[in-house]
């Protein structure tokens, strides 16, 4: 058996981009540790935190329900502060992971690797699949921390822009309310946060994983995450069939491996 390393930005990151891949991991028997970069800070702040609780305190038990719905052995943090979007002024917080020293942060990342005997590490793809500074941040360190600890084989968890566009417009067909920003409805092939388009083209895609069979476990996942209401409504009022056309596959990039994408699974 091996252990895979799921590396993600935010609290809720690891059930939407790699659910299905940690609960079919774990499901099968392999060791599956989370690593979360940020605490989270500036996720959305529920109207019901008891007294004395803080957003932080809340996210990190939501995401201790999300590792034991997916699976998850352990969960790491390293404790860095949330940087916000692109232009936000939380960017220049010297705490921010952001802020944070590519080699420091790799430094530490590297340490966990070698600590739980890592043999495989997602991060996300070269712009964070939407362009959050954390999300690029990740991307950076992730690969740092695999070129201090060579024997990690790094796959970067992405979004395939084909789908969503087609999902997108099922959406519409079925009547469905989309998620929208300041009013306006989301565009996969607008410009995101760092004005590059939503996720990656298929064609530029090494890796489908089929993780239909662990569809409930990821969206139990998702639940777990209530604080964080925006972000999670539109893909728990999906329909069924819906959530798992949209859901029920969960792509990579490799570098060392050229497209064309090939369904299969990480530990092929």
């Amino acid at each position: 058996m091996a252990t895979l390393v799921c590396f993600h930005a935010h609290p809720d990151d690891e059930a939407i981009a790699t659910g299905g891949t940690i609960a079919r991991a774990a499901a099968e028997g392999h060791r599956v540790v989370l690593v979360v970069a940020t605490n989270g800070e500036h996720g959305e702040v529920p109207d019901d935190l008891e007294p004395g609780e803080t957003l932080v305190d809340r996210r990190r038990a939501e995401t201790d329900a999300s590792a034991r719905e997916l699976g998850i052995e352990t969960v790491f943090w390293l404790g860095y502060h949330d940087s916000g979007m692109t232009g936000w002024e939380q960017n220049a917080d010297p705490d921010s992971f952001l802020r944070a020293p590519t080699e420091d942060a790799a430094g530490r990342l590297a340490t966990i690797l070698r600590d739980v005997d890592a043999d495989v590490l997602t991060v996300y793809d070269w712009h964070g699949n939407y362009g959050h500074p954390d999300h690029i941040k990740v991307h950076e360190v992730g690969h740092a921390a695999a070129r201090a600890v060579p024997r990690v084989r790094v796959l970067e968890a992405t979004i395939n822009r084909d789908v969503v566009v087609t999902m997108m417009q099922r959406a519409i067909e079925e009547g469905l309310t989309l998620p929208s920003e300041d009013g306006e409805e989301f565009d996969p092939n607008g410009p995101a946060d760092d004005g590059n388009p939503f996720g990656m083209p298929e064609a530029e895609l090494t890796l489908a994983v089929d993780v239909s069979g662990y569809i409930d476990q990821k969206r139990a996942s998702i639940r777990c995450h209530r604080s964080q209401v925006t972000d999670q409504s539109f893909f728990l009022e999906m329909p069924d069939d819906a959530f798992v056309a949209m859901f029920g596959t969960e792509w990579y990039i490799e570098r060392d491996v050229e497209p064309p994408m090939r369904t299969g699974w990480l530990f092929d």
